[in-house]
């Protein structure tokens, strides 16, 4: 929004405000359109109770999957970030280059900064634009992550005494 707000001169407090109403005049006269939040951006789109007609009027070219492997990949960024690629590897088990940088040419996750160990390793994060293409506004709205095994329920509720939280 700060390019928005530069470009329109505006305080972006004063544009945060302005965009908020028209939101909300939007939702309230159900208009085709409708103001979306993506992080620190804004997108004008299509209301979802006229998006099959917009499809079908426009007969879009179908966006490329993300493959299992990529799926796995970037689960592990939004939900551990920020994190290297050897904490992704361990995690995974199993290499993860050309994941990660599919994801990287995609505009799916980025570098946010540098480990400050040996070598440096780069740390990554995800982007606005993962929350646009999950349609999420913050990674709040992430569903919590499901335990795999009652056992490592079990085990995590013994531990809970002795962790700093």
């Amino acid at each position: 929004m700060t390019e928005l707000s530069k470009a329109l001169s505006v305080d972006v407090k004063k544009l945060n405000k302005a965009l908020k109403e028209l939101k909300d005049e939007y939702d309230f006269q159900q208009r085709g359109f409708s103001l979306r939040f993506f992080g620190s951006h804004v997108q004008l789109t299509t209301r979802e109770l006229y998006s099959e007609d917009v499809v079908h009027l426009l007969q879009p070219v179908q966006r490329q999957t993300l493959s299992q492997a990529m799926m796995e990949t970037l689960a592990v960024v939004a939900y551990k970030q920020p994190v290297t690629k050897a904490d992704i590897e361990q995690i995974r088990g199993v290499k993860c280059d050309y994941s990660v940088a599919t994801l990287v040419n995609k505009g799916l996750i980025c570098e946010v900064g540098r480990k400050e160990t040996l070598g440096r390793p780069i740390l990554y994060g995800t982007t606005d634009i993962f929350l646009q293409h999950f349609g999420i506004a913050s990674l709040e709205e992430l569903p919590p992550m499901p335990l795999q095994q009652e056992g490592v329920q079990e085990e995590s509720q013994e531990l809970e005494g002795f962790t700093d939280r």
